[in-house]
């Protein structure tokens, strides 16, 4: 038998032609040449994926308050019509923490704290998220998620994770509250001061075995990182438990209550008006982190590979496996980090990996859904507080806050936020402060002016030394000239020919880029003002792009053919002494004094 890898391998990690094309049917690619050895590969990794995904499920669940039959539905959902729709290996889909907390947070800010009534709305918000994620995909939105700064997604994750942990702190204390606070405590604050009053209510049998639960966790993770240490931890927890309340005298804790697969049912949304507003924003800060987490998790694994992922039609997938879970009792699906990379590792070949683990799923579901209940309540929330420390990365933390200012402002901005209101808002509020932070710092254009002195030498010209006259000045124009830097380029360069002084302006534009209507509109009111005080602009090294827009906007008939100067590649400074040819001609034949303006470097 050969040891090369089977010839489908290297055609079933191709993309469609158009890499941002959506193919409704991708899985029919992937069944040709389908071999034993694709078989296998998938088979593995599904299994390693089902042991991983069915106490994940459970727990999400938990995190997003819904009964933990949302969880194990949704995974089953997610991971078969995710997979069916998706063209890449490297993305695993159903409940994610990320996702799960987004749901708490959502309805609780709209005061839907209690199950039931988290319940009736799920299967709403999920239709909206689902549709949010398709349109998103014909929009090929996926490819724009790349201007959404990491400083943000760091920012917010870090809060979620905090929302994630202070909800279960007293579920490993053995209390809850009662329902009005639920209703008035939405954010982490209002949770941990809630949680702090009743600190007094702790049940101390659960919280040693809370503690029990945490040190087998720990080992486990520590010592025997490639087992389910999740669903290992639940298990042995729960013989915990089981022997405790039959031996020690006094013990007692809650435990889960048991997974009725007959309850998996069809469930239709409930279209009303006033469900849709309120339902709308959350939705669509949803499908944003389920684009920007499942992108990012596939790009970064297809890395590894050599290989690349479809960004917009794996938010195809992610669309069609939320209204999957809205309308089969499920719940939140995109991309997690961890089964994701267990699959890939555990030698997945096709994205129909992720069919059978949906299929393993259900039937471990139906194996042993009359063991659930024997499962203690504080040891999954201890599981799921740790699954929330494991949120905070410390390393990309002090990345994004030492890096510089405005990632900093940015980081904590999307944290303060998301601790103090709700997620969804961070989200908005986080991207509106980084796209705002990035624009001042590109639309602020300083300009120092440099002169000859006497003994020819170049420096810079203090605000005491005076020019002769005549005179001409170069201006560098460099970074960007959009709309944002237009207004304050005017600006600059109206002080610049206010000097008495001055005649012409050489005007280097080679570095500048980006020019738009407002900067066109903005140099057409800069040369009518330098023209009312007889001061005559040049425009050299002028590119073929910026050319073009300036006859397109009908600027080079306002600048005049005879003062715009291209750009030479092969000699960069002839466009210049062009320019200062015809300055010459313009002086009447006298020699210019020479002086430079250049950007002030930083």
């Amino acid at each position: 038998m050969s040891d090369s890898p089977p010839t489908s391998t290297s055609s079933q990690l191709k993309l469609p032609r158009d890499r941002f094309a959506i193919d409704i049917a991708p899985a029919r690619a992937f069944l040709k040449g389908y071999g034993k050895e694709d078989l296998a590969g998938d088979a593995r990794a599904a299994l390693n994926v089902a042991l991983l995904a069915f106490p994940q499920g459970m727990a999400y669940a938990a995190i997003a308050g819904l009964p933990l039959r949302y969880g194990i539905f949704g995974t089953v959902v997610a991971a078969i019509l995710g997979a069916f729709f998706s063209t890449s290996k490297y993305i695993s889909p159903g409940p994610t923490n990320a996702t799960s907390v987004m749901v708490l947070s959502s309805f609780a800010a709209l005061g839907i704290v209690s199950e039931d009534a988290i319940v009736s709305n799920i299967s709403l918000l999920l239709f909206l998220v689902g549709i949010a994620l398709l349109i998103g995909s014909v929009l090929r939105v996926a490819s724009l998620i790349q201007y959404v700064s990491r400083s943000v997604i760091t920012g917010y994750i870090t809060a979620a994770a905090s929302l994630i942990i202070i909800n279960q702190f007293r579920k490993t204390l053995g209390f809850e509250f009662t329902p009005e606070e639920k209703a008035e405590s939405s954010t982490f604050f209002e949770v941990a001061h809630t949680t702090f009053k009743h600190l007094g209510e702790t049940q101390w049998p659960t919280l040693s075995l809370s503690i029990a639960t945490l040190a087998i966790y720990l080992f486990i993770r520590n010592y025997w990182r490639k087992l389910p240490n999740v669903a290992i931890t639940l298990a042995l927890s729960s013989i915990i438990a089981y022997f405790a309340d039959q031996y020690i005298e006094g013990f007692s804790v809650s435990y889960l209550p048991s997974l009725d697969i007959s309850m998996w049912a069809i469930t239709w949304p409930n279209f009303t008006h006033s469900g849709i507003s309120s339902l709308l924003s959350p939705a669509i800060a949803i499908a944003l982190i389920c684009t920007l987490e499942s992108n990012s998790i596939g790009k970064s694994l297809a890395a590894r590979d050599g290989a690349r992922v479809n960004g917009n039609q794996e938010m195809f997938a992610a669309g069609m496996a939320n209204l999957g879970c809205s309308l089969l009792s499920g719940m939140t699906s995109s991309g997690s980090l961890t089964r994701s990379k267990v699959n890939v590792d555990s030698g997945a070949v096709t994205p129909l990996s992720g069919i059978y683990c949906g299929a393993i799923v259900a039937l471990i579901a139906l194996l042993i859904a009359d063991l659930i209940e024997y499962i203690p309540t504080s040891a999954l929330a201890v599981v799921v507080v740790a699954i929330g420390f494991s949120l905070i990365n410390k390393h990309q933390i002090r990345l994004v806050t030492k890096t510089t200012r405005s990632d900093t402002i940015t980081f904590y901005v999307t944290f303060v936020t998301g601790l103090f209101l709700a997620l969804d808002f961070a989200i908005y509020i986080g991207t509106v402060c980084s796209i705002a932070l990035f624009l001042k710092k590109v639309a602020s254009p300083e300009i120092v002016e440099y002169a000859f002195d006497e003994s020819g030498q170049l420096g810079q010209l203090s605000e005491k030394d005076k020019r002769a006259d005549p005179e001409v000045s170069i201006v560098h124009v460099e970074g960007e000239l959009f709309f944002g830097a237009a207004e304050l380029f005017r600006d600059q360069m109206r002080r610049v020919s206010d000097d008495p002084n001055l005649k012409v302006v050489v005007m280097k534009l080679r570095n500048a880029y980006n020019l738009d209507a407002t900067s066109c509109m903005a140099l057409e009111e800069l040369i009518k003002y330098m023209n009312e005080r007889d001061r005559i602009l040049l425009v050299s090294e002028v590119r073929p792009d910026t050319m073009r827009i300036f006859r397109n906007s009908g600027l080079d008939k306002i600048i005049k053919e005879v003062n715009l100067f291209s750009d030479e590649e092969s000699n960069p400074t002839l466009s210049t002494a062009k320019a200062l040819k015809r300055a010459h001609q313009i002086l009447g034949g006298l020699t210019p004094k020479v002086s430079i303006y250049a950007k002030e470097k930083r």
